[in-house]
């Protein structure tokens, strides 16, 4: 099975003769293995698994605990991310379990699927028989290990720490790991299961609650929130607080002492470079440039029209001296003469040759005449002013196209007259804005531009009210609104004369309709409502008016609109302070869940009212023993590494204790590694193999037998 791993094989594996006993740590968070009597284990990683496929072979390879990051580049891990054996601190997926194991012996340095030597391997306190017969079949029939003994990680600790002389034989194990939290009691040196109590919150739930606030306070760096990294800040930045509800209120005030507890952690950040502004020369030339580009448009444009205005007059002459030629010819060869010109008819010709002549005043730009054409153009509708009774249907029925032409050609009439009339308007107001530029011309920059962006910001909030509803989430982006708060004015007034003719509808007879004013509901309701934004049309073309005479006088002119959304002239260059993670009620208030998990929704007790709970539970015979129990509590586990731990759960347990009560709480020399350390001892004791149980009583007494294997860690 391919591994991908930078944790280094050993190698010494075949010189420990097989009575050796192989001491494993399975923890929540962390697999640690190793030989009985040594002082450290030999192989720790994480307790996960990762299975992804190569990018190119397609081959699944197992990802187990830590790997080098540079190798995933070869694998696709969208498909298979990282998954823990545990639910809480039982194991439940043995197929995972199987993975780590095989990883964590090969890293010991076996050879075979085959391991020969006893096995010491912790679990949770109460594991359930199931879990631990499941475990148990996996390590005989898949490895045929000889023998198996199962001791609690809590009690391990807490008897390697009493051996060093840092507890008393009868005290509490107070054991905050990965997934779970426990409060053990000892009496003699043996824990007493039926008075321990368990909650489940521990450092997963801490980093987790951790991530999620730095998410939702930093929403644009959730990419550089991984899991890994948290952790980090987790363990480097947190602290317990003496008492969260003044801690709270430290900072609510922004006293001194806050600001010095507050932390920053700032993300790689690069400033953009300074934009300076153009110097004159450079104006200059742009300004020369663009005229030059300018100047040889024109000269493009006056060279296409010369060009077209010669095309136009060879056409003409060409069809006015066709027409003059088809005058004198008979009346008999005249369809001969027009086969040879490619015309069909004199009407095709003379039709030719108006459109040419009128293309030919366009593009030379003659308007008179226009009146006589109006005229020629009026004698045509001949029968418009004749009665119907005095016509013939064919006459009534060309009476209505000449009707119809009429109204059309007189509306594109006017409506050339209203853009000659708007043209001579523009000319006469770029008049006036040229005089009042050659007058002052910094005073007339300096108001084309505030003109500009006092009409700029009321377009554009003009178009968020009409996507918004005239609603804003504090960052001028459109939220999500039901449609009645998108309606115009309009809109709303005729949804409003909707529901109360609905209404009116309901109340006793329905006499709708007798008075004529009740039809002018309809109308109202039927009233087109487009004319409703009467600004945006006037104050979008007098900005673009403004932006195009901003364009010609001032080279260093950019419409923001042009370069993207109109937010963007919203938006603020990034600076440090936007690539810094600052943490500041974040480092207490996440470990906070460790004595109150309520805040994160769980409703179970703290650590510090368990150490009463498991008290309390304690048989009759260990009731004396109440005050010898608070004398010795000993804090293990990762979570016991905050700052405050130790003063915050003695406080915590003298609130709940009679007054006068000793209470001593100690750490262990080390939360992490005392498990296992206890463990290798322990495996290493003369006494040893009479706690295992072997591959043959498996197989003779069954899994029930497990139910009652109790490990007994004092000889």
């Amino acid at each position: 099975m391919p591994f991908i791993s930078k944790i280094q094989r050993q190698t010494d594996y075949s010189r420990f003769p097989s009575s050796h006993p192989i001491v494993i740590d399975n923890g929540g968070s962390y697999f640690r293995i190793g030989w009985a009597g040594e002082a450290n284990p030999r192989v720790i990683f994480r307790n996960i698994v990762q299975r992804p496929r190569h990018k190119i072979t397609g081959e699944t390879v197992t990802i187990v605990g830590d790997h080098d990051l540079a190798l995933l580049k070869y694998f696709d891990c969208t498909r298979s991310g990282p998954r823990s054996a545990f639910d809480s601190n039982v194991v439940y997926q043995f197929e995972i379990m199987e993975y780590i194991l095989d990883f964590g012996f090969n890293r010991l340095g076996a050879d075979g699927s085959q391991i020969d030597h006893p096995v010491l391997i912790t679990e949770c306190a109460c594991n359930p028989v199931q879990s631990r017969s499941k475990m148990a079949e996996l390590l005989f029939e898949s490895y045929g290990v000889p023998s198996v003994a199962f001791g609690v990680d809590a009690a391990f600790s807490y008897k390697y720490n009493q051996q060093r002389g840092l507890c008393d034989k009868d005290g509490l194990a107070v054991c905050s790991g990965f997934s779970t939290s426990h409060v053990i009691p000892f009496v003699n040196g043996e824990p007493v299961y039926e008075a321990c109590c368990r909650t489940n919150v521990g450092g997963y739930h801490v980093t987790d609650y951790l991530k999620q606030l730095l998410s939702l306070k930093y929403p644009n760096h959730i990419s550089r929130l991984t899991w890994e990294k948290v952790e980090d800040l987790k363990m480097e930045h947190c602290y317990i607080a003496p008492d969260y509800a003044s801690e709270v209120r430290l900072f609510q005030k922004g006293a001194k002492e806050a600001k010095e507890k507050t932390r920053c952690w700032q993300l790689p950040w690069t400033p953009s470079p300074a934009l300076e502004p153009p110097s004159e020369e450079e104006i200059a030339r742009k300004a020369a440039l663009k005229e030059k580009q300018g100047q040889r448009l024109r000269e493009m444009a006056e060279a296409k029209r010369s060009s077209k205005i010669n095309e136009l007059e060879n056409e003409s002459k060409n069809l006015e001296f066709l027409l003059l030629q088809l005058r004198h010819v008979p009346e008999n060869e005249v369809p001969s003469f027009l086969s040879k010109t490619g015309y069909v008819s004199k009407q095709e010709i003379e039709s030719a040759f108006t459109k040419t002549t009128q293309s030919l005043r366009k593009y030379k730009g003659e308007l008179e005449n226009e009146e006589k054409a109006d005229l020629s153009a009026a004698e045509k509708y001949t029968l418009i002013n004749i009665p119907d009774n005095m016509l013939t249907p064919e006459q009534v029925k060309e009476k209505k196209r000449q009707l119809f032409l009429k109204t059309t050609s007189e509306g594109r009439q006017r409506a050339k007259q209203k853009r000659f009339e708007e043209d001579l308007e523009r000319e006469r107001q770029n008049k006036q804005d040229e005089e009042k530029r050659l007058e002052n011309p910094e005073l007339y920059l300096g108001q084309l531009r505030a003109k500009h962006r006092e009409l700029s910001e009321k377009v554009e909030q003009r178009k968020r009210l009409k996507t918004n509803g005239g609603h804003s989430n504090g960052n001028n982006v459109s939220g999500g609104v039901g449609r009645g708060e998108r309606l115009n004015a309009a809109q709303r007034e005729r949804m409003r004369l909707l529901t109360t003719a609905a209404f009116d509808r309901g109340k006793g007879e329905d006499t709708f309709g007798y008075k004529d004013e009740d039809w002018q509901l309809y109308k109202l309701m039927s009233k087109d409502n487009e004319d409703d934004d009467e600004g945006p049309d006037e104050d979008e073309a007098e900005l673009a008016r403004i932006s195009s005479r901003l364009r010609d006088i001032d080279p260093t002119f950019v419409f923001r609109s042009e370069a993207g959304p109109s937010e963007t002239s919203h938006l603020r260059p990034l600076t440090k302070e936007d690539f810094q993670i600052v943490l500041s009620v974040e480092r207490f208030r996440c470990p906070e869940i460790i004595f109150n998990p309520n805040l994160i929704g769980i409703d179970q007790a703290g650590l510090d009212e368990m150490a009463g709970v498991s008290i309390r539970r304690l048989p009759a015979v260990c009731q004396s023993l109440d005050e010898r129990m608070t004398n010795s509590i000993l804090m293990m586990g990762g979570n016991c590494l905050f700052p405050g731990m130790a003063e915050r759960l003695e406080a915590g347990i003298r609130m709940i204790r009679p007054c006068g009560t000793l209470i001593r709480v100690m750490g262990a020399s080390d939360p992490i590694l005392d498990a296992w350390r206890g463990a290798a001892a322990y495996a290493a004791a003369m006494q040893f193999p009479q706690q295992t149980f072997s591959k043959v009583d498996y197989y003779e007494k069954g899994e029930d037998w497990l139910r009652q294997y109790q490990l007994r860690y004092t000889y």
